[in-house]
């Protein structure tokens, strides 16, 4: 037997939740308390099995029987199972001093899509979708806890988009879901339509290079920011989650990082951190080399370079601005155009431009290589606004190489690390390089510089 007490106390704390339902029956004799998360329940189940029944209850006969032998429910005798039979999609009911569990886990509204942005082999492939209410049935069916908070927000006085905050009330850091909460009742706009337009409006600073929020696609990369304390944000219609804090790490790491083995996920890894400074250094060590330093490089190599800059009018940072003005539009035909012909448009259009160039004479073929490998380790690193900032850092690299060399390099690095270091993302230092470590919590992370 247990007493409503015992319930009310067991659910005292996924009440908090906007998602979590309660709802009380009554026919002639009969009373009936039914506990349920929306997000997670088929509505029609309730209707249908529950509430069609019990209308047509006769004075002779219990419902609890009805429960048992009609619909299958199960009666559970211990009250601390009762938020783990809800978190699996189940409907609680509660009838003279009997609790019963029925399955009603609702059943995807919205079509489930394979993550487009964020790919991964040996991970799972679904991502979020455009319905809140699946993404919330997603969500929690990959973090079944019942700490698991969700709080609903309204935003924009014209498009009253629906907002959702999610967070572990056990892990999560006081100080920044304070700061998140602080930040978003600051927000006063008509028309709320993306993340992005979101992250700019709840950070402090207008010009801000680096995102400092986390945006993703992927159910299984929440969960596991929410085991590591931080705070989610979704928005109805948009088919992606805001994670916050986020430092620079983040941006680096991909999902299937945590599939693989150790000396596997650590080289990796370290291939990214390669490839961003390749991509950030290349063009403005092309103009340092050619036009200041060339004892640098042996003297077959530098004769080489020399040969192939002979037919070209100009000097070497003209070069590299046309060859970057070319892959950057490039860049952003593929991603405008109909993906059916994009890609094949701009790699025609590439390889045609860049045999063009060097056929006749504007541009050297070393050029030709440098612009194809700072295009393609670019595309190394696995989240886009990171790629985005990267392909902006690199101008101001190859500024200062046009007028100090290899001086005005290693000052650019300087000034960027510095630049990094003094970026907070809601109190947390941003310029942090992380090794994950996996523990029985989740995906933590051991800081290593």
């Amino acid at each position: 037997m247990i007493t409503i007490g015992e319930l009310s106390r067991a659910v005292k704390k996924v009440m908090e939740s906007s998602d979590f339902k309660t709802t009380r029956l009554q026919h002639k004799h009969e009373e009936l308390l039914v506990y349920y998360y929306d997000s997670l329940c088929d509505l029609s189940v309730l209707r249908e099995r529950i509430s069609a029944p019990l209308a047509k209850l006769n004075e002779t006969r219990a419902f609890t029987d009805v429960l048992q032998s009609e619909l299958g429910c199960e009666e559970i005798h211990d009250v601390t199972h009762v938020v783990d039979k809800l978190l699996l999609g189940n409907i609680v009911i509660y009838v003279k001093d009997h609790v019963f569990v029925l399955q009603a886990l609702k059943p995807f509204t919205d079509q489930v899509r394979e993550a487009m942005v964020e790919a991964t082999i040996e991970g799972p492939h679904y991502s979020l979708t455009e319905n809140l209410q699946t993404n919330l049935n997603l969500i929690r069916q990959r973090y079944p806890n019942k700490e698991l908070i969700v709080k609903e927000k309204v935003l924009g006085s014209i498009s009253n988009t629906k907002l959702v905050l999610l967070y572990h009330e056990g892990l999560v850091q006081r100080e920044v879901l304070e700061q998140v909460e602080r930040q978003l009742s600051s927000v006063d706009i008509e028309l709320v339509q993306s993340l992005g337009q979101l992250e700019v409006l709840m950070t402090k600073k207008k010009y801000r290079l680096f995102p400092i929020m986390l945006n993703t696609e992927r159910p299984d990369r929440i969960a596991m920011n929410l085991s590591q304390g931080k705070v989610v944000i979704l928005l109805d219609g948009i088919p992606a989650a805001l994670v916050a804090p986020a430092v620079f790490y983040d941006f680096i790491s991909a999902v299937d990082d945590t599939s693989q083995s150790f000396f596997v996920s650590h080289a990796i890894v370290l291939l990214r951190y390669m490839a961003l400074l390749i991509t950030i250094i290349l063009p403005a060590m092309y103009i340092a080399i050619v036009s200041y330093n060339p004892e640098i490089f042996r003297i077959q190599l530098a004769v080489s370079i020399a040969g192939s800059r002979s037919s070209v009018p100009y000097p070497s940072f003209a070069e590299v601005f046309i060859m970057m003005f070319i892959i950057e539009t490039l860049i952003e035909a593929s991603i405008r155009l109909p993906k059916y012909i994009g890609q094949a448009a701009t790699t025609v259009g590439g390889l045609i431009l860049g045999q063009a160039a060097q056929q006749a004479g504007l541009v050297s073929s070393i050029m030709i290589i440098v612009t194809s490998m700072v295009a393609i380790v670019n595309f190394v690193i696995p989240i886009n606004a990171m790629s985005y900032a990267m392909r902006v850092v690199k101008y101001p690299f190859i500024l200062l190489s046009m007028f100090f060399g290899i001086t005005g390099v290693i000052t650019a690095l300087f000034c960027f690390s510095l630049y990094l270091a003094n970026i907070q993302s809601f109190g947390q230092p941003y310029f942090k390089l992380y090794i994950g470590e996996k523990s029985t919590t989740g995906y933590k992370h051991k800081e290593t510089s």
